[in-house]
């Protein structure tokens, strides 16, 4: 016979089970934003005012594009997640399904319209 105690039961899980996971992706991931944030900010100053041809070049570079496209995938995925755990907590029903698609798809469509607005400047 085994003696669990309610904590022991409950650890680890949330109300759906992914609790924890979740948290620790947010986290990750806000942790990763940190340091790419910035440094992109400071590469795309540095390229706007530029002519077109500067910024495509600035772009066309590998260190830019790979920092711009995980800065866009990261980003958007932790809005995703993030505007989820928010209407969630406060959405009931039918809205919060339709919130939840909303959030997700615009997701969704700012990460592949940036990445390939990136693509056409890289390649």
């Amino acid at each position: 016979m085994r003696y669990l105690t309610a904590r022991k039961r409950a650890e680890g899980k949330g109300a759906s089970h992914t609790g924890t996971h979740h948290h620790w992706h947010m986290t990750l991931s806000s942790v990763a934003l940190a340091f790419m944030v910035p440094t992109w900010v400071y590469i795309f100053g540095s390229a706007l005012g530029g002519t077109r041809d500067e910024v495509v070049a600035s772009f066309a570079r590998p260190f830019p594009a790979i920092l711009t496209a995980l800065v866009l995938i990261v980003g958007m995925r932790h809005f995703a997640m993030g505007a989820t755990m928010m209407i969630e907590d406060y959405a009931r029903g039918t809205s919060r399904k339709l919130g939840i698609i909303t959030a997700y798809s615009l997701s969704a469509v700012i990460t592949a319209t940036g990445l390939f607005a990136l693509l056409k400047i890289a390649l």
